[in-house]
Order: C-alpha cells, then structure tokens, then sequence
C-alpha cells in the first residue's frame, strides 16, 4: 500500500486492487488537487473542504454517508459523529470511515469535532493507521487529538487538517500536535509505503509532504 498527501484532509491510498482518495477539496482552498485517480472517494461531510468529488478522474463510487460496503475486495464502514462537540448543532455532521483493505485497517476521522463517543473505541476496532485532524480549528483540539491516539492506539498516525504555508485557511500549525506527542524533528516523507508485516511495534506518527498536482 501507498499512502501519499494532497493537502487538508485529502490522501491517495493505493492498495494493490483499489485505489482510494479522502476528502477532495475544492480549489479555493490554496492546495492543487489536480486531477487524481481512483475507484473509490469517501466524503467525511459535504463542506468544500472535504467534498470535491468533480475533481477526482476515473467515475469513482462515492461514499457519503454512516454504514457498511464493499467495494471489489475493499471493506468500508462509516461511523455518524458530530462535527463539533455540540451533537452537530454549530457545524453539522461527520462519518469517521473504518477501511479495510490490503490485510489492514485504516482509520479516518474526518473533521470529528468531539472526543471518542462511549463504545466507539469497540466499534472501531484494531486501527492499524489512523488520519488524524490536529489544526483544532472546527475541530478536535489537540489534547483530544492526542488522548484519542491513546484511546486507539494505532501503528501509524499521520497528521491531517492543519496549517500550512500552502493553505489558505485559518489553522493551527502541526507542530503543537507534535510537542504535545513528544516528537521533535520530524522529517517529512513525501509518501507512505507499508505492508502488513512493515507496520511498527508500537505507535509511530508519519509526517507526510504535500504533493502538488
């Protein structure tokens, strides 16, 4: 599997069947998404940020909303949350999609606004990487973002939704996230290439680069 960042919440995970995006944006938000490939988009919520599917090539099958499917081999299921620890009442509703492909489960939680709801922990599972929101605007703050690594534990994060010199919104940079989870110098990587038997023993947090399309 190859993981590789677009920017904001958008990821291109190339399995060796399927190929999947997150959360395509719309151009107005300082990122260039080009025009990617792939079988499959999930949509966390239907903000701008999060719901271009127009600019993603190849007809993809969309999936936009809580529930399970399966996609030639690829197992989706998607988790009703809140986008902000208000039950949806400022900014709506988010689905967290739990994906399962390629022996491993893959974790994406989307713009969640609050911390883990009770059983969700259980209803999750074993996540082998997680895409984490750590730019705490319309978000988790970050004391959430690291207590919900805690509660997951995961193999592998990788930081998602945060403030770079490329985007033009409003967010907090992914240093505090890394401070906070006691890592310094984090060097990015321009993508991810794992397997099964690749994954850490314990919990690693990867820096992805953006790669301009």
């Amino acid at each position: 599997m190859e993981i590789s960042w677009l920017g904001h919440s958008c990821f291109v995970i190339k399995g060796k069947e399927k190929t999947i995006i997150t959360d395509p944006y719309y151009p107005n938000l300082g990122y260039s998404l080009g025009e990617p490939k792939a079988d499959i988009v999930t949509l966390s919520h239907l903000h701008p940020g999060h719901s271009y599917v127009e600019g993603v090539a190849n007809n993809p099958k969309q999936i936009k909303l809580p529930g399970e499917c399966e996609i030639g081999g690829v197992f989706i299921t998607g988790i009703a949350t809140f986008h902000d620890n208000e039950r949806g009442t400022i900014r709506g509703k988010n689905t967290v999609y739990n994906i399962e492909m390629d022996g491993m489960a893959l974790c994406h939680l989307g713009d969640l606004g609050h911390p883990l709801m009770p059983g969700m922990v259980d209803e999750l599972g074993v996540i082998d990487i997680l895409f984490l929101p750590v730019g705490e605007v319309s978000t988790i703050p970050v004391s959430t973002a690291v207590e919900t690594v805690k509660q997951l534990n995961p193999h592998i994060v990788i930081p998602m939704h945060y403030k770079t010199d490329v985007i033009s919104r409003s967010l907090e940079p992914v240093d505090k996230f890394l401070k906070e989870m006691g890592i310094r110098d984090a060097e990015p990587r321009n993508r991810l290439s794992i397997t099964e038997s690749s994954l850490p023993s314990g919990t690693q947090v990867v820096l992805l680069s953006y790669i301009s399309n």
